[in-house]
């Protein structure tokens, strides 16, 4: 395993066998690129020699030794940055390439591309000299992650029951039982966790110590998941070995996990969404509380600057009506502690997350031109199915959540349950709205916590249909 820095605009990682000695002449997995925070694979449509010079050339190899397709080395689960990627075989990185765009593919989760690099590791050269682990880590930063192809055994260990613990795992071909690095550990990795030991959904992702365990056990760092893996060596990782493992604060940083058997799960209500939108035209006068909150645009806060009048400039609001169910067999409850909510006098009552949906506006460019600044939330039931009774309700600083077959509604005339377009031009655009979009709270899957839906907007309607739900 090793490490460099090479192009900023590009990430590459090779996901698949683990190498197992430094006889080995070749180093192999599928490709992937990091892209806006995130990995994903490359469909093997129009994949060819030209495309995987270009890979091991970036990642340090010596050459190319093949390029192997329809994920010889694990599958996407339909997770792709790039398709139909057409290289001369001239340009120094992947993305001077030509291609579909980002995100955009009709590739199945059995058509990743890979290579097969010559490598670095013979039995008559030495490691290269890597750069200084405690340099910066920028997205110019070249990894190859590897997986152990099923055969990694799990345990949990030092907690209460057996269903938390740290987690230990035992590689292939070793008796001994190792830890895995905390930093970075998200519920993305914890829920495969408790999916690879046969427990249904994953609770919290602790690590600095929690749990107990020696610094000195860990044998892998830099995991990352999806999240929809079936088992942790399906995960991105550093080679086994290959450690950087920073403390937190004065403790060992070791991944932990607590499983349990129900779990909430939200969804945004995509059609109560499309029937409520509509336009408003309203004068800064009667937006005040929205002001203090942040629910404007910026155009909005630069009118108010310029001094009188102000009160009189008209904003254009698309209002809609945010419905979230909860379909899981257990209630949402908030992230942070009732002691730490926030009062705001404006809504008169308590907001118990700063960050529960989030509204974005995209152009075709798939870049974000307008957004919803709902600053905080109260969560409560709001209506429930026959026969179940609601349980939370954030007036007299009642207890906050949703319950199992409610919902949490914010309506359409409801202050700040809009986006201030008033700077967009018409034309057509992706609506996306998101709930639990940090997922920072557990749900069963966070695969439809957003409604992304198209928008048509002229000079005096906005529609909004043809959605699908979709990761946050």
């Amino acid at each position: 395993m090793h490490i460099g820095y090479s192009n900023p605009q590009l990430d590459c990682s090779l996901l698949g066998n683990e190498i197992e000695s430094v006889d080995q002449e070749e180093d192999i997995g599928n490709v992937q690129i990091f892209h806006e925070g995130r990995w994903a694979n490359i469909c093997d449509d129009e994949w060819d020699e030209r495309e995987g010079e270009i890979v091991c050339r970036q990642l340090g190899f010596p050459g190319l030794k093949g390029v192997t397709y329809s994920g010889k080395y694990g599958h996407a689960e339909g997770n792709y940055w790039l398709d139909n990627l057409f290289c001369y075989g001239t340009e120094k990185n992947l993305t001077e390439c030509r291609h579909d765009g980002w995100g955009i593919h009709d590739c199945e989760a059995t058509e990743s591309a890979g290579v097969i690099c010559k490598s670095h590791f013979t039995s008559t050269t030495v490691a290269p000299t890597l750069p200084p682990r405690d340099q910066p880590i920028f997205t110019d930063k070249i990894k190859i992650a590897h997986a152990i192809d099923g055969k990694m055994k799990i345990r949990l260990k030092g907690g209460r029951t057996d269903t938390e613990g740290r987690v230990e795992v035992r590689l292939p071909g070793s008796t001994n039982w190792t830890l895995l690095c905390g930093d970075g550990w998200s519920l993305l990795e914890a829920m495969v966790v408790c999916r690879h030991i046969g427990q249904k959904y994953a609770q919290g992702a602790l690590s600095a110590g929690f749990f107990g365990g020696n610094k000195s056990d860990i044998s892998i760092s830099g995991i990352k998941c999806n999240g929809n893996e079936q088992k942790l060596d399906h995960c991105l990782h550093d080679a086994v070995g290959d450690v950087f493992c920073p403390d937190e604060g004065s403790e060992p940083n070791i991944a932990g996990v607590t499983c349990v058997e129900k779990m909430a799960d939200l969804v945004p209500d995509h059609i109560e969404l499309a029937r409520s939108a509509h336009l408003e035209d309203k004068q800064l006068f009667f937006l005040q509380c929205a002001m203090e909150e942040n629910c404007l645009a910026q155009s909005a806060v630069i009118a108010q600057e310029t001094g009188y009048g102000w009160h009189l400039e008209t904003r254009r609001l698309l209002r809609f009506t945010a419905r979230i169910v909860n379909q899981g067999d257990e209630a949402f409850r908030p992230f942070l502690p009732k002691a730490h909510w926030q009062w705001h006098a404006c809504h008169m009552h308590y907001h118990s997350m700063e960050v529960f949906a989030h509204y974005d506006i995209i152009d075709e460019k798939g870049n974000r031109i307008a957004e919803g600044h709902k600053a905080s939330f109260c969560l409560e039931d709001n209506n429930c199915a026959p026969g179940v009774q609601p349980v939370f309700k954030c007036a007299n600083y009642g207890d906050q959540g949703i319950s199992p077959g409610c919902t949490d509604t914010y309506a359409y005339n409801i202050d700040c349950q809009w986006i201030d377009i008033t700077d967009i031009k018409p034309g057509t655009y992706t609506f996306k709205l998101a709930v639990n979009p940090e997922m920072k709270v557990p749900e069963m899957s966070f695969d439809n916590n957003a409604a992304v839906c198209e928008l048509i907007y002229s000079e005096t309607n906005a529609w909004i249909g043809n959605c699908s739900l979709a990761r946050p």
